[in-house]
């Protein structure tokens, strides 16, 4: 209705913010891509109904008023909690560094319905895979937050070449730089600080987490080194297009 105080949409929790003593700020991504930032009244208080259902990256049908600065949350239904009730260390800080990504590529005045799509789909799929995933070997689950990241940024805008050097076409290149904006050869990567040597087996990973689905990649054999290098090479393509620092990402990286 033209004029309505309130709206209702579905959302995904990307941040908290505590505001006074008992309520929060919440950061969500809506159904039409757009970023969220409302105000959960008492979420912080004990018993509160909000506070389980507003944890990060659930899922949730929201009743919002419109406000000066900053929405209200009037009701909130939980939809989905893909990372459960006590989610692994690996799963939360995976889960944590995707809900990172997709607030940076998040406005308040723009839509963009592929980012809410793509954030529920691999949070699902992180869930699924940390499910089965041992402590010391989390490789599916840096596979799958690199694949993110490529994938968004590539969406958004920022799609590396991984066909040729993009310096001089050369089609054997051995190095990615975020800063050229993909593959070079070892030549042109000279010129050009901050470049990462790939090999052949790691170049056609790099294309993999553009091209295949996160089904695929949930289950494609991987080695923790090779798929701890792609979560690397994830992180600096993203810290250097959304010209930010990714604290979240560097923790995972760094665990």
């Amino acid at each position: 209705m033209a004029g309505s105080r309130t709206y209702r949409t579905k959302a995904i929790v990307l941040d908290k913010t505590k505001l006074k003593e008992t309520d929060l700020i919440l950061t969500l991504v809506g159904e039409s891509g757009r970023q969220i930032r409302a105000v959960a009244k008492g979420a912080r208080k004990p018993g509160s109904r909000l506070a389980a259902r507003c944890e990060l990256c659930c899922e949730v049908d929201v009743l919002l008023a419109h406000g000066r600065n900053l929405d209200i949350v009037s009701q909130a239904d939980l939809i989905a909690a893909p990372l459960g009730a006590q989610p692994s260390y690996e799963l939360l800080t995976a889960a944590s560094a995707v809900a990172e990504v997709a607030e940076k590529c998040t406005y308040e005045d723009a839509e963009d319905p592929f980012v809410y799509a793509i954030t529920r789909a691999v949070l699902a799929h992180l869930a699924a895979a940390g499910a089965d995933t041992p402590v010391e070997d989390p490789a599916h689950l840096d596979l799958l937050v690199a694949a993110y990241i490529f994938k968004l940024l590539s969406h958004v805008g920022y799609r590396p070449d991984y066909s040729a050097c993009v310096a001089c076409g050369d089609p054997s290149p051995g190095y990615f730089s975020a800063q050229a904006g993909g593959l070079l050869c070892a030549s042109c990567a000279s010129g050009v600080p901050g470049c990462e040597p790939v090999d052949a087996n790691m170049a056609r990973w790099l294309e993999g987490l553009v091209s295949m689905r996160f089904s695929e990649l949930a289950i494609a054999p991987i080695d923790s080194h090779t798929a701890a290098h792609m979560l690397g090479l994830a992180h600096l393509w993203a810290a250097t297009h959304l010209e930010c620092r990714l604290r979240a990402l560097e923790f995972l990286l760094g665990r």
